[in-house]
């Protein structure tokens, strides 16, 4: 059985070359008896900026007769890491069953839920659909290319449309709350299709992998290629416009180039189909209201978050470290929520996260180098329910909707920004002068109350000081405020049943990831796919042996 070296700590500065000696040390083995080891889990400790540490957890596997030295050590307190047997499960799909499929599976929507659900089943024969409504990710590029320049809004090929969904343009990270084989069978089939860079920490093991909007494409693009090649078919410019059921399940889905039978849906759609979220309510498929995420993007200086983050004395180690990035929460008070940092784009630019013609929001995203001089991040609220204007279950993206227009009439029309500097907004002041900002289109000075609920508002004033409190003096007066920042997580739910993964009453209808309210970034998404996968695969049978 393996062993797990945990809290390994060492500075920053100490080569991974010296790893091995490090690991023999801990466990009182030589180091040329390491048979096998890897690395588990690597974070930076920021909590002493005079040496800053890496924080590393292990896998090592032994010889036989080394174990019963090592066992030793478990029952002792290791001086530099704990030592522990590592019994950790392997990844499993489950075993296909044997209810027949009418026709091929459909997966809607070409996001990370939809398109790692759509893999694992084409990898054991299931021969899947994927409906997109927008472009391939290479035109894509160029349309999200053309907007930043100024150019017209494309409403099914931009930020939040088109192959790989908003995840592909929004900086990229890999994060996630969850762990364990399913989380690791993600990321590692992330890294098979090009998402492991050289010289890069591992996406397999960093703490806070980050891959990038430029890195992403390529990555989404192997993934569609590796369905093609198992059997499974991509249709882009191919909008589901009804999905068709009746007491028997489902049926199959009307779509923009004719109707497509199955009796297996996955709705995989992103939190901003709004229009598919319509459908569904003229449908009458169970959904409810939810809390969600809404705020605005701060940024500042990369280099002032270095100072606060790594200290004077690391602040220039750029190159060894990377630009840092921030975890911020402030605590709500006298009824008002919490505020807390969403979505931290280090080096990164602040974005016009646009579906709708007429409508603006903002978002964040960063290359892979994270080389921008600008830092921002989401400062978000989770909106409860009650403060929705409305209770109907499309309540929350009428509230979305009704301050997103707004903040277009700020922009005058042109997707223009609404900038305010975070003193200008906590002194009730308007801004006189547009601040300066990494947006690519251009931005408007405005008052950001204008753009978000009283709620938002509320907590933002409580919030902000704390957070400048917490840096010390340094967070407000470089501070600049974009808004609003409303597409963070999905204001509705689609029902599902915890056991079969389906939509209560309607067999064979799937849904998956952040558009049906059951995940909060991309690998999350995924993992939401992968396990729908799986319940599919238990059920029902292939419709030919695996590639």
């Amino acid at each position: 059985m393996p062993l797990r070296i945990s809290n390994l700590r060492l500075p920053v500065e100490e080569p991974e070359a010296n790893l091995p000696s490090h690991i023999a040390r801990a466990i009182g083995v030589a180091s040329g008896d390491l048979a096998h080891w890897r690395i588990l889990r690597k974070s930076l400790d920021l909590r002493d900026k005079r040496q800053l540490r890496f924080v590393y957890n292990f896998e090592v596997d032994l010889p036989e007769e080394e174990l019963e030295v090592v066992y030793r050590t478990i029952d002792r307190a290791a001086p530099t890491a704990q030592v522990e047997l590592f019994d950790e499960p392997p990844f499993e799909m489950a075993t296909p069953g044997t209810e027949a499929i009418r026709d091929r599976p459909i997966v809607i929507g070409s996001g990370p839920g939809g398109l790692v659900c759509a893999y694992f089943l084409a990898q054991l024969g299931y021969r899947p659909i994927v409906l997109e409504r927008g472009t391939q990710v290479s035109d894509r590029i160029r349309d999200v290319k053309q907007f930043d320049g100024g150019g017209g809004f494309e409403p099914e090929s931009n930020y939040l449309f088109g192959e790989g969904g908003a995840g592909t343009f929004s900086d990229g990270k890999l994060t996630c709350r969850g762990s364990g084989p399913d989380v690791m069978r993600v990321l590692e089939l992330f890294a098979e299709c090009k998402g492991q860079q050289p010289g890069k920490p591992s996406i397999l093991y960093y703490h806070r992998p980050h891959l990038g909007s430029n890195r992403l494409p390529a990555v989404v693009k192997a993934i569609r290629q590796k369905i093609v090649a198992l059997g499974g078919e991509v249709r882009f410019h191919t909008k589901v416009e009804d999905v068709e059921f009746d007491a028997g399940g489902v049926k199959g889905v009307m779509t923009s180039s004719g109707f497509l039978a199955s009796s297996v849906v996955i709705l995989a759609v992103g939190h901003s189909a709004r229009d598919t979220f319509e459908m569904l309510a003229r449908r009458k498929v169970p959904m409810s209201r939810k809390a969600f995420q809404f705020g605005v993007r701060v940024e500042h200086p990369q280099a002032l978050v270095n100072e606060v983050q790594y200290g004077s004395r690391h602040a220039s180690h750029e190159n060894a470290l990377g630009n840092a990035d921030y975890s911020l929460v402030a605590s709500g008070k006298n009824g008002t929520p919490d505020v807390f940092s969403f979505c931290m784009c280090a080096g990164g630019m602040v974005i016009p996260s646009v579906s709708q013609t007429g409508y603006f929001c903002t978002n964040g995203m960063s290359l892979s180098k994270r080389d921008s001089v600008y830092a921002n991040s989401g400062l978000v609220v989770t909106v409860p329910v009650e403060a929705f204007e409305g209770t109907d279950v499309l309540a929350g993206v009428r509230l979305q909707e009704k301050y997103e227009k707004r903040a277009y009439e700020l922009g005058r029309g042109g997707y223009g920004s609404p900038l305010q500097t975070a003193r200008d907004f906590l002194a009730d002041r308007g801004a006189k002068a547009v601040p300066r900002s990494s947006y690519p289109r251009k931005g408007v000075a405005a008052d950001l109350r204008e753009v978000l609920p009283p709620v938002v508002v509320e907590a933002l004033k409580n919030g902000l000081p704390q957070m400048d409190r917490r840096w010390q003096g340094r967070f407000l007066d470089d501070a600049v405020l974009a808004g609003p920042e409303s597409r963070g997580s999905s204001p509705i739910r689609i029902d599902r049943d915890n056991m079969t993964r389906e939509s209560p009453g309607i067999s064979g209808f799937y849904p998956v990831g952040e558009g049906a309210g059951y995940a909060g970034g991309i690998v999350s998404a995924a993992v939401d796919g992968l396990r729908t996968a799986r319940a599919v695969v238990a059920r029902f049978a292939p419709l030919h042996k695996p590639v």
